[in-house]
């Protein structure tokens, strides 16, 4: 007998349970109690909290009319139906149309209230982590899977307003109904309600169980969402490397895999609620069986009469409903949590760049750069990408970062964007003589235009991605950008022109087309300081060619750094640093290191060689 209760409190575990995955692509969220997730958001609320009182008087209203309703019910057993006189029955009909229009009005009133007010929350908070998401430094994205953030900002934020507004509203409902329905359970029988109320503690003992294996399966349902995103994001936004290695078996059974997991955690928690309702409900009939009765008893013996039984069973019914609400609100917030949980893990991420409250005004820069000593580790890494990096760049000046891959140049370019910053007491990277990290965030990166490695396009139209560059910018300037990095000719071929939408990541367009709007859109920021990382990277040996023009007119009279293994868009550069394992080998003009034959020399030789093989 033991054993066979132990096989089945066994089963019965592994049936209310989930499994975790320790190979998920991503991992949970730290728990937070249930008090620091409200402390936490409760702040959140400060526009819509006056409100919050009216939400208060309607879920006051709406228990009193209730009662009064059934209230009338008894004058109508008692007064009419009983003895049969039919003169009472008008005025109770007329009291019933002007509860019932009261009880319409009350309605409409609280649910616009109630949307608006959480509707509000909604858009204010989901601004706040958009905002803050978007002010994490750019290490955060290269460690996390932008499919799984996007959940947290889109679909957990709504379970968040839950636990907040809607769920404190359902409450504060809840308890005023119990309040009002206990007051008149014990003006009509004191006795009859105390046995009532006897069972009140089973509701909350029962949602106190099941209120943790909810939480367990919404966090995992929640967590499978995120990774559901994440590879949904990952395999889209590589789809031509997914289809050209054939790989949408590998990737479908990956999806599978997270879909799977999120449909097991559905059902977990369907049978964790499916068995939680049947038990509350069975608790509610076993309250109301007793109360039935004892108060057929209590008629019998002419102690009450069948009107005033009749108002006591619905009131019953009246009280026990707000009472099963509270055991199962318990339930929600503790699934809202899970939710909560993740945006409160993202809440709680720091950027790594941190701005002083006290930087320096920098309007527009003279343009000279200066590396000091500069030490830099990427997080995690077993070794530094940058150490003891020391070079001036004067204002107007080119310095081309030449080196192998990995040599740490593209380093070079986050440091001065002030995506990282140099290791804590290992030097520091200067704009016109000034610490970067005395300067605030947008003032220099207002001074910086950059023609990234990774040719970024947006889904939009040519104008929107060039006057990207410069928000508020004419026609004549944005085409006037296009002339200047010769995509003004391809742009007149396509369908719509400047209007033309170029698709998700410019994929409507080639390499060489796409790079000429990253120009363009330089070209218009018109900034002091320019960063060319790889721009020909991608390019076959003829559209390389054919960007030097661009270029060139983009590098003219401002201080540029180009990083590039095409040596072609180096040679003219002023000064050259070679770069090897993150430290300065040498440095010099095109014609000086060629004369040294040492590691320039070498990377020149391979670079002209491989242009002689190419038919």
């Amino acid at each position: 007998m033991p054993d066979t209760r132990r096989r089945l409190t066994a089963a019965l575990r592994r049936l209310l349970s989930v499994a975790e995955d320790p190979d998920a692509v991503v991992a949970a969220a730290p728990p937070v109690p249930l008090r620091e997730v409200f402390r936490r958001f409760w702040p959140c609320t400060k526009g819509g909290r006056r409100w919050l009182w009216l939400i208060l008087v309607f879920s006051m209203a709406g228990p009193l009319i209730d009662a009064a309703e059934i209230w009338l019910f008894k004058l109508v057993v008692d007064e009419v139906l009983v003895p049969r006189d039919l003169s009472p029955f008008g005025p109770i009909a007329l009291a019933y149309g002007g509860l019932f229009l009261a009880s319409g009005v009350l309605a409409f009133s609280d649910d616009v209230t109630s949307t608006w007010v959480s509707e509000r929350f909604l858009l204010s908070l989901r601004a706040d982590l958009f905002r803050h998401v978007q002010g994490l430094s750019l290490g955060f994205f290269e460690r996390r899977r932008p499919g799984d953030v996007l959940s947290r900002v889109t679909g957990d934020v709504d379970a968040v307003e839950t636990f907040l507004l809607s769920g404190i509203a359902n409450a504060v409902w809840y308890v005023m109904r119990l309040g009002v329905f206990v007051g008149l359970l014990f003006y009509l029988r004191w006795d009859l309600t105390l046995l009532a109320l006897v069972i009140a503690p089973l509701f909350w003992f029962a949602a106190r169980r099941f209120s943790r294996l909810i939480k367990a399966a919404s966090r995992e349902r929640r967590r499978r969402s995120g990774s559901i995103s994440a590879v949904t994001e990952e395999v889209l936004g590589n789809i031509a490397l997914v289809q050209a290695y054939n790989c949408q078996d590998r990737e479908q059974n990956r999806f599978q895999r997270e879909n799977l997991g999120r449909f097991r955690a559905a059902m977990a928690s369907t049978r964790i609620r499916a068995l939680f309702g049947p038990m509350v409900d069975l608790i509610e009939l076993a309250g109301a069986l007793t109360v039935m009765g004892l108060g057929t008893w209590e008629l019998e013996h002419d102690r009450i009469t069948l009107g005033g039984l009749l108002v006591f069973l619905g009131l019953i019914s009246q009280l026990y409903s707000p009472i099963r609400g509270l055991s199962r609100l318990n339930n929600t917030f503790y699934s809202a949590s899970a939710s909560a949980e993740r945006i409160i893990e993202l809440l709680d991420q720091h950027p790594q760049v941190i701005e002083t409250t006290d930087h320096r005004p920098l309007r527009r820069a003279r343009g000279g750069i200066e590396f000091r000593h500069v030490r830099f580790s990427y997080p995690q890494s077993p070794r530094p990408a940058l150490t003891d990096v020391s070079f001036q760049v004067a204002p107007g000046e080119t310095l081309a970062l030449v080196g192998a891959s990995g040599a740490g140049k593209s380093t070079v370019a986050k440091l001065l964007l002030r995506f990282y910053d140099p290791d804590p007491g290992s030097g520091s990277v200067h704009l016109d003589g000034i610490d970067l990290r005395d300067l605030c965030l947008a003032d220099l990166r207002d001074n910086v235009a950059v023609v990234l490695q990774e040719t970024l396009v947006l889904h939009g139209t040519v104008r929107e991605n060039i006057a990207y560059g410069r928000p508020g910018a004419t026609d004549a300037e944005i085409i006037a950008a296009a002339r200047a990095a010769d995509a003004d000719e391809f742009v007149g071929r396509l369908p719509e022109g400047y209007d033309t939408v170029v698709g998700q990541r410019g994929r409507l367009l080639s390499g060489g087309q796409r790079q000429r709007l990253a120009i363009a859109r330089a070209m218009i920021r018109d900034a002091p300081v320019l960063i060319l990382d790889e721009p020909t990277t991608g390019l076959d040996a003829e559209s390389g060619r054919r960007i030097l023009g661009p270029l060139h007119r983009l590098m003219a009279d401002r201080t540029t750094i180009v990083i590039s293994h095409n040596l072609l868009t180096v040679r003219d550069a002023d000064r050259i640093v070679v770069l090897a394992h993150g430290r300065i080998v040498e440095s010099g003009t095109h014609d000086g290191l060629l004369l040294r034959d040492t590691v320039y020399a070498r990377l020149h030789k391979l670079h002209d060689s491989s242009f002689r093989t190419v038919p």
